[in-house]
């Protein structure tokens, strides 16, 4: 096992060094998310740092981990009269603004990158929503003194726009995956089952929290923000389960607690605002580890266009279509547009752009023999003659990769052919690991052993790239778009 000492040294020298930079970049009106990003790209696989970091499934749980802290903190913060004023124009931005502007984008990047429809509105929907670590990062310094109700609106649709940009990157993903069974009426109920959910158990949460910290009396001290934590994700684990907003939900349980009274409430309060910083920091040196500048570089076009069309043309229309209503001075309007600030933060999906992807990725098949029929612990198993070292993109991503089945009726042997009807099955390998699973629970009217599974657009994924990286737990070299 090698030595901790290192990582002792150098993860805190890091850190110290991101937060005596914040100071520098503030006096150059420089947003330190930047700095920490650079910062990470410096110390990553392609800077002088040289780390070999590329977990992409321990970035997107650190993400989500920082948001629901970033989010609660935000929410102590904010006074219940700045969310009354704001409610209605904050809820119409968060939900019509971000339709509106992923249309927009996702237009413009079917013309500049040449993609559909589908894929071009999916990219227009993970890029259209305000990013709330950079809101609230930004909005909350010293140095940025927005007057009137400017601060509370960007804050409230910042955090309010989580199920909206989830509704539509799933609902997208689902049409392209599964484009028969995908169908509003399966996908707008989602939409208000987030909203409510997390707005009643963050609500409900926020008051047991109170109650929780004013008669639960610990002996300790330092055990209040212990409690504090434990029952802010506690809280987005909850409303996550019944189907809503977790996100959603730990604000508003922030925004109860802030306007209460209990224990402990400045020490609290501080103690959220550190954590938020913490992860903040740890977050943004994250991502900033993932990125390599020889990718980027490729992109670099494409991506400022998205970003200049984004902040020029999408945003300050589906402001102006939002707010006017709401009859908001156009002066107003336009700073909302300015200050709707973007980040990387993933909100449940991770969008990744892999160089030559969009060129050979529909350009062959892969075709695989059923060996045989199991059923284990409720489940149906393809077995397939076949499977990871064969065909990389399932287990590299946890994606379940769709398949067709062509029957064979040719069957040269005396016993019976094992069959199963009207079942959902997962298409394994032999090699029987976790990762050699290709497709999870698709449903097929009839399978037979000695039938054929294919899978198509299959090109960019084949033998070539599965054989070179066999059974390796690190994906293929990607691009992480912010």
């Amino acid at each position: 096992m090698d030595s901790l000492t290192p990582y002792l040294i150098n993860i805190p020298a890091l850190m110290i060094l991101s937060v005596v930079v914040t100071k520098s970049a503030g006096r150059f009106g420089i947003p330190a998310l930047s700095i920490f990003l650079l910062l990470g790209m410096v110390v990553g696989r392609e800077g002088p740092g040289g780390v070999p970091f590329s977990n992409h499934l321990l970035a997107q749980t650190l993400g989500i981990v920082a948001l629901i802290l970033i989010l609660h903190a935000g929410g102590l913060g904010t006074p219940m009269e700045d969310v009354r004023a704001v409610r209605w124009p904050a809820l119409v931005l968060s939900t019509a603004g971000v339709l509106v502007a992923t249309a927009l984008v996702g237009a413009f990047a079917v013309w500049l990158l040449h993609l559909d429809w589908l894929h071009g509105l999916l990219l227009g929907a993970a890029i259209a929503s305000t990013d709330v670590a950079a809101v609230f990062t930004v909005l909350r310094s010293r140095n940025a003194g927005l007057r009137g109700r400017i601060r509370p609106l960007l804050e409230l649709e910042s955090a309010l726009n989580d199920p909206m940009t989830v509704f539509l990157s799933v609902g997208l993903l689902a049409v392209i995956v599964h484009p028969g069974s995908a169908s509003p009426a399966r996908l707008i109920p989602m939409f208000f089952q987030q909203m409510i959910v997390g707005t009643v158990v963050g609500f409900a949460a926020g008051h047991a929290a109170r109650w929780a910290l004013n008669w639960i009396a610990l002996e300790f001290e330092g055990l209040y923000p212990v409690l504090s934590v434990a029952l802010v994700v506690l809280t987005y684990g909850v409303t996550d389960t019944l189907g809503g907003s977790g996100f959603l939900a730990v604000y508003v349980s922030g925004i109860v607690l802030g306007n209460a009274s209990y224990v402990h409430k400045r020490s609290l309060t501080v103690f959220h605002d550190g954590l938020a910083w913490l992860m903040q920091i740890a977050m943004f040196l994250t991502m900033g580890l993932l990125v390599l500048p020889s990718d980027l570089s490729r992109l670099a076009v494409s991506g400022i266009g998205l970003a200049a069309f984004l902040v020029f043309v999408a945003r300050p229309v589906s402001v102006l279509l939002c707010l006017t209503p709401f009859r908001v001075p156009l002066r107003q309007q336009l700073m909302v547009s300015w200050a709707g600030l973007r980040g990387a933060v993933p909100d449940g999906v991770t969008l990744v752009v892999e160089p030559g992807r969009l060129a050979v990725a529909a350009a062959g098949w892969y075709a695989a023999e059923v060996v045989d029929l199991k059923r284990t612990h409720g489940r149906w198993f393809a077995v397939l003659r076949g499977g990871t070292h064969h065909f990389r993109l399932p287990a590299a991503w946890g994606y379940s990769h769709p398949f067709e089945v062509w029957p064979v009726e040719h069957w040269p042997y005396e016993a019976p052919r094992p069959e199963v009807r009207d079942v959902a099955v997962d298409a394994v390998g032999e090699l029987c690991t976790p990762r050699d699973v290709l497709t999870r629970g698709q449903r097929v009217n009839r399978l037979r052993v000695g039938d054929v599974l294919v899978f198509g657009d299959a090109g960019a994924y084949g033998w070539d790239i599965s054989h070179d990286r066999f059974l390796k737990h690190d994906p293929p070299r990607i691009v992480v778009v912010p």
